[in-house]
């Protein structure tokens, strides 16, 4: 399980162009156990996972991060969300309740320049989060 500190350490250094792990992954260049899959998204378990359920929800249009999302990308950001609920109640999260991360820029601790929710679960969530 990776530290606060090594994701911090990470995020300082992220290349913000070209192909990220996520783009592999979507390219099925590097395999992925997938909880979900449509035309717009994809949804699979991080290999580094932060809780006993851990899921990526990643866009497979490829946006470097929320912050830089456009105003034509609004439903596309929903459907995310909705698919981030579909996903907990198929990993059996909405009856004890989960949590769910967007990292945006150095400062937020992003490692990786692809638009990603993390959905995280199965244990009780600490606050304050950051």
């Amino acid at each position: 399980m990776a530290t606060d500190a090594n994701e911090v350490t990470l995020a300082q250094t992220a290349s913000k162009t070209g192909d990220t792990i996520f783009t592999k992954i979507l390219n099925g260049e590097i395999p992925a156990k997938f909880a979900y899959k449509d035309d717009q998204c994809v949804a699979f378990h991080d290999v580094n996972p932060q809780a006993p359920t851990h899921i990526l929800i990643i866009p497979k249009k490829p946006i470097p991060q929320l912050s830089l999302a456009e105003d034509e990308d609004e439903q596309l950001l929903g459907h995310l969300l909705t698919v981030a609920r579909k996903v907990a109640i198929q990993e059996n999260l909405d009856k004890s309740g989960f949590r769910l991360v967007v990292n945006d820029g150095k400062h937020g601790a992003q490692s990786v320049y692809h638009l990603h929710v993390h959905l995280i679960g199965g244990r009780q969530m600490g606050w304050p989060p950051g």
